[in-house]
This record gives C-alpha cells, sequence and structure tokens, in this order.
C-alpha cells in the first residue's frame, strides 16, 4: 500500500504529513498484519513486547511458528477474510513455549487493498498492565516509595506514643493485662518493621558500572547453600563469555538473592532443584510502545525451580506490592525485584517449565566501554606511574 493511499484512509488532511507506521508504532496494543496461512507481512514496535522477538524477525516468521495452529486466532483470520468483516474475540488465551501465556482481547479485519490479508489488534485484558510490564514494575515500586514517605510521618511517630502509653500501662498492670500490653507493643513493633521495609523502595539514584553477572551468582549460590538452601541441590549453566553487566552488584545481589529465597521456599524438599543459567541473547531489541526507543537486552539470567509453579490467578499481579502466596509472607520480595531491574532498565519475565516449577526470566544491558573510562584508567595508570617513581 502506498502512504498516500493510506493517510487518506486515515483521514489525514491535504499538506499534512503523517508517517502511517508512526501512527502504528505509538498504539500500545500489538497490530500485525498477516495473510491467511499465517504469514506475517508487518507488524508494529508492541509487537515485539508480545512475541519476544524483533520486528525483523517477525516480518520473516508466521503467526503459527508462535501460536498453535489449533488456536482460535486462525479460523478468526480466516472468517475475516472470507466474509470481508471485523470479528473479535473478547478474554482470548494464547500459550506457546515462545511466548508464554497472554490473555487479550483479539480484533481481526479484513484488508480491503490487500487481497487474502487481515490485521490482528492484540489487545492485553488488562492494557494497564501488559503493556509494558517493567513500566507497571516501576510504577508500583514508585507507589509503595511514595505510601512508605507518609507512612513514616502519619504512622510511626503515633505508633511511638501507643508503644509509650502501653508500656507506662504495664508498669500498674496485673499479669493477664501485661499479656495485652506486650501484644500491643509487638504489634507496634511489627508495623514499624514494615514500614522500613518499604522505605528501600526510595528513588534514589542508582550508581551503575561494569559488573561480572558470574561473580555475583556465584557469591548468592554460596550464601544460599550455606543458609536457607542447605538441603536442595543447584545447578550452574554458564555462558562463560558473556560480558559485563551494566548495573550495581549491591543491587543484583539483592534481586537474585530474593529469586534464589523463592525457589527455594517453593521446591521445600532434598529432591528440591534450583537451575541458575545464563545465556547472551542475539539480535533481539525490545521497543518501548509509544516512542522510538529500542532496548537491547543481550544478556540473559534465568533461575528455574521444580516446584508446583506460580498460580494462575496471581500470575499477572506478582510483582504488585503486598502480593504474596506465603501466609507469614510480606509481598514486598518480589516488587523489589522488579523495581531493581527496572532501574536498570532491563526486564524481568515469569513463565511456568513445563515439567514442573516455575522460571524467573531476567535481561539485562552489557556494559559498554566510554571514553570517560578510559580517562579514569588513564589516570589511575599515571598515578601508578608517578607513585613507582
Amino acid at each position: 500500500m502506498d502512504d498516500r493511499g493510506t493517510k487518506m484512509r486515515l483521514g489525514f488532511g491535504k499538506g499534512h504529513s503523517v508517517d502511517p507506521a508512526g501512527v502504528l508504532n505509538a498504539i500500545a496494543s500489538a497490530v500485525v498484519v498477516a495473510d491467511r496461512d499465517g504469514k506475517i507481512r508487518f507488524v508494529n514496535q508492541a509487537s515485539e513486547q508480545l512475541f519476544n522477538t524483533s520486528a525483523a524477525v517477525l516480518c520473516r516468521s508466521n503467526l503459527k511458528d508462535f501460536i498453535p495452529e489449533d488456536s482460535p486466532v486462525f479460523s478468526l483470520v480466516a472468517q475475516a477474510i472470507d466474509e470481508a468483516t471485523l470479528v473479535a474475540d473478547h478474554d482470548l488465551l494464547i500459550e506457546s513455549p515462545k511466548i508464554g501465556r497472554h490473555a487479550v482481547n483479539l480484533t481481526v479485519g479484513s484488508m480491503a487493498d490487500e487481497t487474502g490479508c487481515a490485521v490482528l489488534t492484540f489487545e492485553p485484558r488488562s492494557i494497564a498492565q501488559k503493556i509494558d510490564n517493567q513500566l507497571l514494575s516501576r510504577n508500583s515500586a514508585r507507589s509503595v516509595s511514595a505510601m512508605a514517605a507518609i507512612l513514616a510521618h502519619e504512622i510511626k511517630n503515633p505508633l511511638s506514643g501507643i508503644r509509650g502509653a502501653a508500656q507506662l500501662i504495664e508498669q500498674t498492670a496485673t499479669e493477664d493485662d501485661r499479656v495485652l500490653t506486650r501484644l500491643i507493643c509487638d504489634e507496634a513493633d511489627r508495623i514499624v518493621n514494615l514500614v522500613d521495609r518499604m522505605e528501600i523502595f526510595s528513588d534514589k539514584p542508582l550508581e551503575r558500572g561494569a559488573v561480572n553477572i558470574h561473580t555475583v551468582l556465584e557469591h548468592v549460590r554460596r550464601l544460599a547453600e550455606n543458609g536457607f538452601g542447605h538441603n536442595l541441590h543447584f545447578e550452574e549453566v554458564y555462558d562463560p563469555s558473556l560480558p559485563p553487566v551494566y548495573g550495581n552488584r549491591d543491587q543484583l545481589i539483592q534481586v537474585f538473592l530474593n529469586l534464589l529465597k523463592n525457589a527455594a521456599e517453593a521446591v521445600q524438599s532434598e529432591t528440591g532443584l534450583i537451575t541458575i543459567s545464563t545465556r547472551y541473547q542475539h539480535g533481539v531489541r525490545l521497543a518501548v510502545a509509544g516512542g522510538d526507543t529500542r532496548v537491547h537486552l543481550p544478556l540473559v539470567v534465568s533461575v528455574r525451580d521444580n516446584g508446583p509453579g506460580i498460580p494462575p490467578d496471581m500470575r499477572e499481579s506478582l510483582f504488585d506490592p503486598f502480593v504474596t502466596t506465603k501466609p507469614t509472607g510480606s509481598g514486598l520480595g518480589l516488587a523489589l525485584v522488579a523495581k531493581i531491574i527496572a532501574d536498570h532498565g532491563g526486564v524481568i519475565e515469569v513463565k511456568d517449565v513445563p515439567t514442573g516449577g516455575a522460571e524467573f526470566q531476567i535481561m539485562l544491558p552489557i556494559y559498554h566501554r566510554t571514553l570517560a573510562d578510559d580517562a579514569q584508567a588513564n589516570q589511575k595508570d599515571s598515578w601508578i606511574k608517578e607513585e613507582a617513581l
């Protein structure tokens, strides 16, 4: 199709120059043009997020490479083309090993000027959550940060008064009443501790540099083996040729320590197996919907366990604050993990393992040496030479 015809159909007036591809890339939902057989002819940037594959690769692929052939998607495509109409299916579940599990509203319409082609629009069922999981995680963490500041002022101060009053009452109370005053003090301390834990979500600037991810993972594995995971089996599948991560070592330790602890709590047996793997992902650039920013996240770290997996009803809100499957959990661990990864400009995803268990996959940027780094290194060399003299 030519740009002029597209602009007329989109309603652009004479004298206005608007790029149709730019319009489609500004749409948060994934838009795919495919023929009856599923051959992909065009995708917008949001499609890269849904299919976890670059646009260039998608346009050389078939929808059947990503979606099972028995999916209702293909019958809807055939119906739209045959009847030259618009069809839709709400709350449609699409699932495959390549793209994971997604609940979407699918709309399919035939193209009047492209015989045998249809336009598919995949709209996440919860658009605010599915547009960009990392944006949501970042916003959730910021909400917790703002909440923590309010709680610190509005709750911690009154709690100090309540605790002090309970201690005064305890001095003259009977033994039976002291049980209640101690309960008041214990609960006040518990709430203060929860607020203190929430304050770790502050938006302080992140100091980043070159980090050897395998050094981080080895450190975390040793901590696990000598602590909460002493009765579990750990398997490491590392790519030793990986370049450094552009990150903060301490915060990355926090991320993977939390993930290993979650995995250890999920398996809870001597047959428990936790697999930590790293690999380099070539040629995949994820686009941020609504703009031209393309993020290259080639370094992939996976933490997989052989536990029961993630309950389906919790998958969409797993990284939200205060969401937990543990009776005594606070629900802040994975929210903190998501915030740290988002602060690194990375992506975290979770999926079920076909043989049982869950896998958390983290994609991170690599470190690129800059002129400033070279200048700093040269300065250090000159200092060493001067000291030697």
